[in-house]
């Protein structure tokens, strides 16, 4: 990675420890004020969908602790192979020292090995330094509409 990144480290979680269940209570309300933050059920379903890739930008200088996260979502769908990123978030506290950039970076390079085509994403119009990081990186603003069904909540 280059020079910038070299107190990230970004890995793919294979478990869900307390650790990361700590992480995404400390995050997800940074990112959603309406989402509750996941629970080990959860986060050990996540790991365990095959299409998912949940990556981890760990802080090499502060004992190695989570401070952002991006999942990335692969599908073979009759089209081709396509790929989205979700629930990109980094703590507060490390903004800006480069997690997002490779997490994102580390996002485009499993997706393009694994065939994909494109690699998708939305961010609120509000996040402009989200969307310098994906202009950055390559991304590029679709003329799009984007729809949205809620539907009814189920209990985990």
């Amino acid at each position: 990675m280059p020079r910038r990144f070299e107190s990230i480290e970004i890995s793919i979680a294979t478990e869900a420890t307390d650790e990361l269940v700590a992480a995404f209570g400390r995050m997800i309300p940074q990112l959603s004020a309406s989402a509750a933050p996941p629970d080990s059920k959860t986060l050990i379903e996540v790991i365990g969908t095959s299409s998912n890739t949940l990556l981890l930008a760990r802080d090499r200088e502060h004992q190695h602790k989570i401070i952002g996260t991006l999942t990335l979502v692969v599908l073979r769908i009759p089209t081709g192979i396509r790929a989205w990123i979700e629930d990109v978030v980094v703590d507060a506290a490390a903004r800006g020292r480069g997690a997002g950039e490779a997490l994102t970076r580390e996002a485009i390079r499993l997706a393009s090995e694994r065939g994909a085509q494109t690699i998708d994403l939305t961010s609120r119009r509000s996040r402009e330094a989200a969307h310098k990081l994906y202009e950055k990186v390559g991304f590029t603003l679709r003329e799009t509409s984007v729809y949205r069904f809620v539907g009814p909540r189920t209990a985990h």
